[in-house]
């Protein structure tokens, strides 16, 4: 029996289906009280999301469809970390397919979460990879890749959340935004 944690085994793995996207098991735990659980999860590839900002601007993509919701939804760029990379290497490759701007665009890179974030820790072992990447002044994203903009200050903010639907993209936004000098340290209303 392989043990899961300090108080928790492994009975048996009645399922595992694995994919290019994730890997889906199925579990029997025996718990802390005794209790026999049937437990799922899925182990899936790291996330990077990076929050671009231009001069005062934090830009957002174009709508894109997510089959998730069934529709067009705002979000940061963002995507899977390939076994191969680093999340610092994979922000540029990220920004480059989702905004069409080379590397040489970014002036500097720095991560927003100092360690990974796990999301949904009870149900899938991935992990999230901030970062805010300061554009230089003249790169120019093209119209069919960008969205709106939106000012660093908390209006600007507070406008921002209001229409990012992504919870992985507003928990970064807000992350970095109460670490930024001129945040005044405060979430906008």
């Amino acid at each position: 029996m392989t043990e899961t944690g300090p108080y928790w085994e492994t009975r048996d793995r009645f399922l595992d289906l694995r994919s290019h996207w994730f890997r889906l098991i199925g579990e029997h735990l025996l718990n802390d009280q005794g209790q026999l659980l049937e437990y799922w999860r899925v182990e899936r590839a790291h996330s990077v999301i990076v929050l671009p900002i231009q001069g005062n601007q934090i830009i957002l993509m174009a709508p894109d469809f997510r089959p998730g919701v069934g529709q067009p939804t705002y979000d940061f760029p963002g995507g899977r970390l390939p076994d191969d990379q680093t999340p610092a290497q994979a922000a540029p490759v990220i920004l480059g397919r989702e905004l069409g701007i080379e590397p040489t665009a970014i002036a500097q890179l720095t991560p927003i979460n100092s360690e990974a974030w796990l999301v949904n820790s009870s149900f899938s072992n991935q992990k999230l990879y901030g970062f805010v990447a300061h554009l230089q002044p003249s790169v120019q994203i093209p119209a069919d890749r960008q969205g709106p903009t939106f000012a660093i200050d908390p209006e600007g903010m507070h406008s921002l959340l209001a229409i990012l639907n992504c919870l992985q993209c507003r928990a970064l936004a807000l992350e970095w935004w109460l670490n930024h000098p001129s945040s005044s340290r405060t979430a906008p209303a």
